[in-house]
């Protein structure tokens, strides 16, 4: 049972790390690091360049 506790968890393990990447990329663009004090009607859009950003450099 503990092996099987142990493989879970460095399954879980890998996808969180994914995830907590993506997040600190974010932050240093400060865009969720900070307050966002633009329209608030674009952070959506801004939101999706940056990531789209971030994919297009995963790609290369």
């Amino acid at each position: 049972m503990a092996k099987a506790d142990k493989r879970s968890n460095q399954q879980l393990a890998s996808q969180r790390v994914l995830s907590e990447h993506i997040i600190g990329m974010l932050k240093r663009f400060k865009i969720l690091a900070e307050r966002y004090r633009n329209r608030r009607k674009r952070f959506g859009l801004r939101f999706n360049l940056i990531a789209g950003i971030y994919n297009y450099e995963l790609l290369c």
